[in-house]
């Protein structure tokens, strides 16, 4: 196999800043010289996620994850090296040819940009039957009738799906695309008998879906009258995954940053709806539950969302659900429940932007909502109760305010006439199971653990002294300091950066790390995120505390020698010997 070029890897990732990366997907805020946000990669409340533009790495103290530019697209998109190396070289028309990957990436690679070509085409194909085709007019008459305009139709690029089994099939086989790629993309579906394909989507409004990047990765398509399925989505593919996709999301993801909201709804046309009343920062979900992978994706844009559900018990039952995954977030979220018979859509129509907003204003929290939700649900009987605190128990007792914890424990034993005492003694017992079934957190250093003795901890901070301080790398490298290092994980991340800095002279540690392991890895990019400030007298400090325990280390094991030799212990003394030897040996080809 072939690589990719170490120069044209160096290239890329010098001319692909990293927190303008990640920022597309991650609020980032400024923290002194780095950058901090919530990380994508685990559930968190408090910022641990934090980004170097100097070292361009990323590192999070919560949870572990670190690398740099190429690692990150690699960990949040699910992409091989050679695809994040490629994605960040279309993006600054840097070439990565077909011939430098390997043969499955090569193959994954083309799967990929096939399935976004075809549906590009597709799009083109059900955007020109809608507005230019005879068969598109009554298409086009239903969408004007239920109150969208010809902008929010092009804007989102609408489009109508013909009646016949294999208008799409056809206009694919004109262009030399086999239905098994189209099969693959979701467009058609193989006949059960006789062989063949046929198209997908017929006689559908057409949605196309984009992800982030404005890529179009499926679609969704509606009937017209009252034949089932009402919508079909495209099926799961190399690009296109219900967990990780939202409606509109391309399109309201610069207003979601400018407002800090988001508005998650349940259908296209709420999308359609809000966005055209001026309310260009919701998203809809794809006929499945919101996910966690939906709610980290949107941490990435906005602080809070509102989810905004239909009254009737699908919709109740929905929001009810996604308490859970919220809390377990640890996102911010709050419940607006239209009027009985009402969506977004309907309601726009009916109501106005204005009356809109004003109820998204007073959209009850996540705990509000869930209280009210279970009262109703099981009533205030004494049975009710009990079942009313059951459910409860673990919400309320997951809330890691005490105050607010307090104060809810308040409101549910006033709402269900029960002493708080009683009530608070039931949250408590929950929440202390809770703390003793999970597992443990990582720290701030989750390396440190099990790390032991006053000698790796030396060997630990000259690590750290290199990756922050090139001055001394040639010293250190002169007196053979790594040689005598016991930590071989610290050993070998000194040793990749003194061969990195040999061959290119360049202190670059988003460079090195690329030559890691992932436990190497991690540990670099936190070592190297440090605030330890380094100068020469530091440093000189630092390698003579090190080289005194060295010297310990040293008489320490004459004495062992010296007490075998008098104890007659021929086994031992053997192997001190054989040690002593091989230090020498070391300490011969250093000098």
């Amino acid at each position: 196999m072939e690589s990719i070029p170490e120069k044209t890897i160096s290239d890329i990732r010098n001319v692909s800043d990293i927190v303008n990366v990640i920022s597309e997907v991650v609020l980032l805020r400024k923290a002194g010289k780095n950058f901090q946000g919530l990380c994508p990669f685990h559930s968190e409340k408090t910022p641990s996620f934090s980004v170097s533009p100097d070292k361009q790495v990323f590192y999070c103290f919560g949870c572990g994850a670190g690398g740099n530019v190429f690692t990150f697209l690699m960990k949040h998109e699910g992409l091989s090296f050679a695809e994040a190396v490629r994605k960040l070289g279309r993006r600054h028309g840097i070439a990565v040819e077909d011939r430098q990957l390997s043969p499955e990436e090569r193959h994954r690679m083309q799967e990929r940009e096939g399935i976004f070509d075809v549906n590009r085409e597709a799009a083109a194909f059900f955007r020109k039957n809608l507005t230019d085709g005879q068969e598109g007019r009554s298409a086009l008459a239903y969408l004007l009738n239920r109150g969208l305009t010809r902008e929010t139709i092009d804007r989102f690029s609408l489009g109508y799906a013909p009646p016949a089994w294999d208008s799409l099939s056809g206009y694919f086989s004109g262009r030399q695309i086999s239905s098994d790629f189209l099969e693959k993309a979701g467009l058609v579906i193989p006949r059960e008998k006789g062989g063949g394909h046929y198209d997908r989507f017929r006689n559908r409004i057409v949605f196309p879906i984009l992800d982030a990047s404005s890529h179009i990765v499926g679609f969704g398509g509606r009937v017209m009258d009252d034949a089932l399925p009402k919508y079909l989505n495209s099926p799961e593919t190399a690009v296109f995954n219900k967990r990780r996709s939202l409606y509109g999301l391309d399109a309201a993801r610069a207003r979601c940053r400018e407002t800090g909201t988001v508005y998650v709804v349940e259908g296209y046309f709420d999308v359609l709806a809000l966005s055209q009343a001026g309310i260009r920062n919701a998203v809809a979900t794809l006929g499945t539950a919101l996910s966690t992978e939906h709610v980290r994706i949107l941490k990435g844009y906005a602080r809070e969302i509102v989810l905004v559900y239909d009254s009737d018990q699908a919709g109740m039952r929905a929001a009810v659900k996604s308490v859970e995954t919220f809390r377990k977030e640890n996102m911010n979220a709050r419940i607006l429940v239209l009027p009985e018979g009402d969506d977004p859509d309907s309601f726009l129509l009916r109501f106005g932007p204005g009356a809109f907003m004003e109820k998204a204003r007073t959209a009850r929290t996540m705990m509000d909502f869930l209280m009210e939700e279970t009262v109703r649900e099981h009533g205030l009987s004494i049975e009710g109760k009990l079942r009313i605190i059951q459910d409860l128990k673990a919400p309320l007792g997951a809330i890691s305010d005490p105050m607010a914890r307090s104060l809810y424990v308040r409101n549910l034993a006033a709402i269900i006439d029960v002493d708080e005492r009683s009530v608070a003694g039931a949250v408590a017992a929950a929440s202390s199971s809770g703390m003793a079934d999970a597992a443990p957190g990582r720290g701030p250093v989750p390396e440190a653990a099990g790390i032991a003795g006053r000698s790796v901890m030396i060997e630990r901070k000259i690590i750290t002294m290199m990756l922050q301080f090139k001055d001394f790398l040639v010293e250190i490298d002169r007196r053979g300091t790594l040689d005598d290092f016991e930590d071989e994980r610290l050993k070998s991340i000194g040793m990749h950066l003194l061969a990195h800095y040999r061959a290119s002279g360049e202190h670059d540690i988003a460079g090195l790390i690329e030559k890691l392991n992932d436990a190497e890895r991690e540990m670099t990019v936190n070592l190297s995120l440090g605030g330890d400030v380094w100068d020469r007298d530091g440093c000189l400090r630092l390698l003579a505390q090190f080289d005194s325990g060295r010297k310990r280390h040293t008489d320490d094991l004459l004495q062992r020698i010296d007490a075998a030799s008098r104890g007659n212990d021929q086994a031992l003394l053997l192997e001190l010997l054989k040690e002593k030897q091989n230090r020498a040996r070391k300490r011969q080809a250093i000098n």
